[in-house]
């Protein structure tokens, strides 16, 4: 809204009105000094803001939220709710608030579909309603409809609503909504989104089949102890050779600009911008420019770590990331021919004011840590002088950080253009984490549109009976969409710029997330719930117009119409072999999802060769992780792969023996269970590369700290724990037959 516009419609209530708690609240309260609330009216609060009051568990049963946690989770959505007197207020306030608008926030509608804007002004005044579209491209009128709405008293100003219905013939895109009555003015976001994505209708006349891997895992003996860009290419080539049609990949999503770094890929710095440990120095075309002694240097670098590629146990980012910088170092410095020095101008330019940002905290981060006081310090955030001030200071450096993600998006192209010039359909398939570290660059650079005082996470389920606490903050559903959900699309558009799909991890975030307030146990948290239809429709537009395929990880808690509308949406789901059962017995094959991506198993669970051998169980076991026995949950686990065996063998895949012994038979399982699942109607199978060389380790966890186990830090090896290697590949008898197997039953 203008500040003409609000010079004729009332003011919105101060920040420190009853309501609005203020910003130096944070959110918070003091919950043993307030007075006792009405539940009844504190439940019509919660709904009115979109925070569930109770949950169905993992047991089936309902369970109440806790009054304290409603209060605390409303506390941040920016809503007191501590008193009576102040949830009366904030429920008067949320029935006038889009009445103090002249506009909404933003508008999200599905091409072809009938829509309506609601215009506010004083009563009796007219409006016009203009629609002024993408890039320029002309502008269309809204037609205002015959429909009478009480007026409404707002502040002492009697405030009309005209409702106007947009034209059902408007192009996908980013248009603006513009709206004027009596001189004041105000603008909104409009979206017009597909009504389904048909990105995946290929695969609906031929099935696809790709590999499934931790890139940072995958490396090649070119590597540089950590498996990167270039091995990625290379991946894709090989299998994309063999018949696959994609390459789905862990998020690559940046962690923190210097050594030490985050392992884990899915508590990143930022889900906008990639990770330069997964750059190739040899790829950089300046390294051919440098001059001996420079050159010299970073061939140094590298003799210095490739010893690390024959570590087995464990992979060590910090030194890898270490010499990698020390030569990325050189290279940015080296004299960039005009044409490349033209591009990375226009990867600049096209990047924008969020490249700009993230390259400021990289700097400011490089010499403070994330418990540094700076980062909290309002006087301290993005925009104001002591950081504009840093921002020139520090103009080198910024440099520096964006020319990293501009070599980073260079060598993402490239190995997509591999990807697809291999024969794949799809190519390099990214994975988007659920969100963020709260100390990470996107906390600090996007805080306005971040809820504060509180993390995402997970209630109790069979698997972790305390419920998980994910340390990392969610959007706030109101400032997103106040932002016009220019954030959400910025974060889309870059993870799909060189992508042939996405993997959107937790994808029932985009309908509800499990919010805990600091301090609260992870149990102790309650749902708050999404305007779906706005970032579903969103992610279709984006995934859309980059011609991408949209994978949505949609297992767990869930509302049992979640699936129909993703599938109805063009989303597709994802089904895990060991969770698909029908009543107490594996389910079929024909029985599975069409639209979805079918595997055994998934990243969050052993890889096969260790699952079938109930490695986990034992690894729980010793890490106290237990709720039981050993012996009990193995022999649980024992039954249920019984069940499986049984399904096998009644459909031919499992013979009772063969040459080789028990790694023989193991090798043959893993063969069966692939073939079952070729079986499904789903239109993708997944392979994890795990399961194609042997491997037997889990790469994460849950529950336990590095102390206790490498989480996100296992290199790929065989049975027998060596190295695999890229350059092994065509080679490794194991990796060509469950390849082969896999194309054959699908094109068989």
């Amino acid at each position: 809204m203008t500040a003409s516009d609000q010079q004729h419609l009332p003011s919105p209530a101060p920040a420190d009105a009853p309501g609005f708690p203020s910003p130096a609240d944070g959110g918070a309260y003091e919950a043993a000094a307030r007075e006792p609330v009405d539940p009844h009216l504190l439940q019509r609060l919660a709904d009115a803001h979109g925070v569930g009051t109770s949950f169905q568990g993992w047991d089936g049963l309902p369970h109440s939220v806790a009054e304290d946690t409603l209060i605390k989770v409303l506390a941040s959505l920016g809503v007191r709710a501590d008193t009576n007197q102040l949830i009366e207020a904030a429920l008067a306030e949320a029935e006038l608030a889009p009445w103090r608008r002249m506009l909404p926030p933003a508008v999200v509608i599905q091409q072809g579909e009938p829509a309506q804007v609601p215009v506010h002004v004083r009563d009796g005044a007219t409006a016009q309603l203009t629609i002024v579209l993408e890039d320029g491209a002309g502008s269309r009128n809204g037609v205002q409809q015959d429909l009478w709405v009480q007026p409404r008293d707002v502040d002492g100003v009697a405030t009309g609503r005209a409702t106007f219905a947009l034209p059902q013939d408007l192009p996908l895109g980013w248009h603006t909504l513009h709206a004027e009555s009596e001189g004041a003015t105000a603008t909104a976001t409009l979206v017009v989104v597909p009504a389904r994505l048909t990105t995946a209708a290929p695969l609906e006349e031929r099935r696809g089949w790709g590999l499934a891997t931790q890139l940072y895992s995958v490396r090649s003996r070119r590597s540089w102890g950590i498996g990167d860009f270039s091995d990625l290419a290379d991946l894709a080539a090989l299998s994309g050779a063999r018949g696959a049609d994609y390459v789905l990949v862990n998020p690559l999503h940046a962690a923190e600009p210097v050594p030490p770094v985050q392992p884990s890929p899915y508590s990143p710095s930022t889900r906008r911008f990639f990770n330069p440990l997964y750059i190739r120095i040899e790829a950089i075309p300046e390294v051919a420019y440098l001059k001996p002694r420079k050159r010299a240097t970073v061939e140094k670098l590298h003799e210095e770590v490739a010893g690390l590629n024959k570590e087995g146990n464990r992979l060590d980012r910090d030194a890898a990331y270490a010499a990698k910088l020390q030569a990325l170092e050189l290279l940015y410095h080296a004299r960039r021919p005009p044409a490349r020095q033209a591009a990375f101008d226009e990867f600049c330019r096209i990047s924008g004011q969020g490249l700009d940002d993230f390259a400021l905290w990289s700097a400011i981060r490089e010499d403070l840590p994330a418990g540094d006081p700076f980062w909290s310090d309002p006087a301290c955030a993005i925009g104001t002088p002591q950081t504009e001030a840093l921002r020139e200071r520090l103009a080198d450096r910024i440099g520096f950080h964006r020319w990293l993600q501009w070599i980073c998006d260079e060598q993402l192209e490239e190995a997509q253009r591999a990807a697809l010039r291999s024969g794949m359909r799809l190519g390099v398939v990214h994975d988007l984490a659920v969100g963020v570290d709260h100390s990470s660059a996107d906390a600090w650079t996007l805080h306005d549109v971040l809820a504060p005082g509180t993390s995402v996470g997970a209630p109790p389920d069979m698997y972790n009976q305390q419920g998980q606490d994910w340390g990392q903050p969610p959007w706030h559903p109101a400032r997103l969409a106040e932002a016009g959900y220019i954030p959400f699309r910025n974060m889309l558009a870059t993870v799909l710029r060189h992508a042939g799909g996405v993997r959107v991890d937790h994808i029932l975030g985009l309908f509800r997330l499990w919010w805990i307030p600091a301090g609260n146990a992870p149990g102790d948290g309650a749902y708050v719930k999404y305007d779906h239809e706005a970032l579903i429709g969103i992610l279709a537009l984006e995934a859309q117009r980059a011609g991408a395929v949209v994978i949505g990880e949609d297992l767990g808690t869930f509302e049992p119409w979640v699936r129909d509308y993703l599938a109805a949406r063009g989303i597709l789901g994802t089904s895990i072999l060991w969770f698909e059962y029908d009543g107490d017995s594996p389910l079929a094959p024909e029985k599975y999802r069409t639209q979805a991506l079918a595997s055994v198993n998934t990243h969050d669970l052993p890889p096969t060769a260790g699952y079938l051998a109930g490695d986990h169980v034992a690894l729980r076991s010793g890490l106290g992780l237990l709720e039981r026995s050993e012996a009990e949950e193995r022999a649980e686990h024992n039954a249920s792969l019984e069940k499986m065996f049984a399904l096998l063998r009644e459909r031919g895949y499992l013979p009772e023996d063969g040459p080789g012994g028990a790694a023989g038979r193991e090798e043959r399982t893993i063969e069966a269970l692939h073939l079952l699942l070729a079986q499904a109607p789903s239109v993708l199978l997944g392979v994890a590369l795990v399961d194609a060389v042997g491997e037997r380790r889990v790469q994460n966890q849950p529950g336990t700290t590095e102390a206790l186990y490498p989480n996100w830090q296992v290199p790929l090896a065989g049975p027998d724990g060596r190295p695999v290697f890229l350059d092994d590949l065509p080679t490794n008898q194991r990796f060509n037959s469950l390849l082969s197997a896999v194309e054959e039953a699908l094109r068989g």
